[in-house]
């Protein structure tokens, strides 16, 4: 993916660029498994930092860790 660092997206266009249902990511982020800002009722997200953290979660082959 070639987005600009440090640029925060809106949910719907983030959820587009990732190939993910924006309601899992705002699900997601609810529960603060994926990085993001709020601003209102708005959810800000930085794409490239979301993108990395779900490769990770791919190379774990989908486990959880509990912190």
């Amino acid at each position: 993916m070639n987005t600009a660092c440090n640029v925060l997206l809106p949910l719907g266009p983030t959820a587009r660029l990732l190939s993910v249902p924006s309601n899992w990511l705002r699900a997601e982020a609810d529960a603060g498994r994926i990085p993001h800002l709020r601003a209102g009722s708005k959810y800000l997200f930085n794409v490239d930092a979301v993108e990395r953290l779900l490769l990770e979660r791919a190379g774990q082959g989908g486990q959880r860790h509990e912190r």
